[in-house]
């Protein structure tokens, strides 16, 4: 059977008295878009924070291909390979879509200008950006220098996703990419990310919006009360299903789809 890419095992978190995780499991399959779901309060944006390293567990543990992590920031976790697109799309509206995309890991020029002075290399920096979005099908921008800030709401949250493709090796997490798009707008978003998934790259999706879930995952992870109650497979359960599961009014599969 293949192996999890991203795997976690007993992680566990509290905040006082407040157990945000509770021995939570996880699993995401190489090449596959996991949807992770789960009422308010269930402790689904922890469990992403503890994957992405912007939180560290007080037990538990977490492998990458096989091997032991210990990410205590997502820094750490970006150069493991593991990119994360938040809510909040973390862009800086008055800068350039290119110096967004490297923002935190910009090139330096090579030879004295660089070593000395520190100047960055945009001319490469735009041509890198200029690519990845061609690679997605975004360049209906037409100015890589123009601010993010002068773009529509699909149109930044393609640029993150495209910054996320462009540096995430192994894994990418998308936190609520649709939450605030009309429906044309997070019709391409969902393009994207069967794009990106066309790549090998697998992702991680947290949505509340279950038409979305049910059209692009491959399984559904459904979160409860600080762990994981039971992976589904969407074709073979209905949005109900789901729903019912994860606010507690039906019992889960006996045999939970996981790993």
């Amino acid at each position: 059977m293949t192996q999890p890419i991203l795997k976690a095992r007993g992680l566990t978190k509290r905040y006082g008295k407040v157990t945000a995780l509770d021995r939570c499991d996880f699993d995401l399959m190489p090449g596959e878009i996991l949807a992770v779901i789960g009422d308010n309060g269930a402790g689904k944006s922890t469990l992403i924070k503890a994957l992405s390293g912007a939180v560290v567990p007080d037990e538990g543990s977490v492998e990458l291909d096989g091997k032991k992590v210990d990410f205590h920031s997502p820094i750490d976790a970006r150069e493991a390979g593991i990119e994360t697109v938040y809510q909040t799309l973390a862009m800086s509206p008055a800068l350039s879509i290119a110096d967004n995309m490297f923002m935190g890991r910009e090139i330096i020029q090579s030879g004295v200008m660089g070593k000395l002075f520190r100047r960055l290399d945009k001319a490469k920096m735009q041509e890198i950006a200029r690519e990845k979005l061609n690679e997605l099908g975004l360049m209906t921008i037409q100015n890589i220098n123009q601010a993010v800030e002068t773009l529509s709401g699909g149109q930044r949250q393609g640029v993150a996703v495209a910054r996320a493709a462009a540096f995430g090796s192994k894994v990418i997490i998308l936190d609520e990419p649709t939450a605030a798009l009309g429906v044309k707008e997070s019709r391409r978003v969902l393009e994207l990310i069967q794009d990106v998934k066309s790549r090998g790259i697998p992702i991680i999706l947290i949505s509340h919006n279950m038409p979305h879930v049910f059209e692009v995952a491959d399984r559904i992870h459904v979160h409860r009360l600080g762990r994981r109650l039971c992976v589904i497979d969407p074709k073979e359960h209905s949005m109900s299903d789901a729903v019912a599961f994860m606010t507690g009014a039906q019992e889960p599969p006996e045999h939970p789809q996981a790993a």
